[in-house]
């Protein structure tokens, strides 16, 4: 982790890829006022900076939906509840152990439990 010098925002590396594409860390820098909890950072950074990012969320009550879970500073956290603090840099990446789907987007249900999954588990 690095502390970047300006104390008025925050610096996210993010995990970009997945499928065909190549993976890949890009950087991003959100306002701090902006990025109270990691998922409201990268809510404004989809809304502001880069409409292509992909994450999953389904905030109902915090912590309830597990939908949110993602890898920061190499830790499993709920990007709801993860506080960030101005002036640093953060590492964020999917969930090692499940199918990478895009970006930050990791498959949620085991391949038995999704419907419509053909027999050689590609959906089809």
């Amino acid at each position: 982790m690095t502390t970047p010098s300006d104390t008025s925002s925050i610096q996210l590396r993010v995990h970009r890829g997945g499928g065909p594409q190549t993976p890949m860390l890009q950087d991003y820098e959100v306002p701090a006022h902006a990025a109270a909890s990691l998922l409201d950072g990268l809510r404004w950074l989809r809304a502001n900076a880069d409409d292509t990012l992909a994450f999953r969320y389904s905030c109902i009550n915090a912590n309830a939906c597990k939908e949110c879970m993602v890898r920061l500073d190499g830790k499993t956290v709920y990007a709801c509840t993860a506080k960030l603090e101005p002036g640093r840099t953060y590492d964020v990446a999917p969930l090692p152990n499940k199918r990478l789907v895009r970006d930050l987007v990791t498959e949620i249900a085991p391949s038995k439990e999704r419907l419509f999954e053909g027999e050689d588990g590609d959906g089809d």
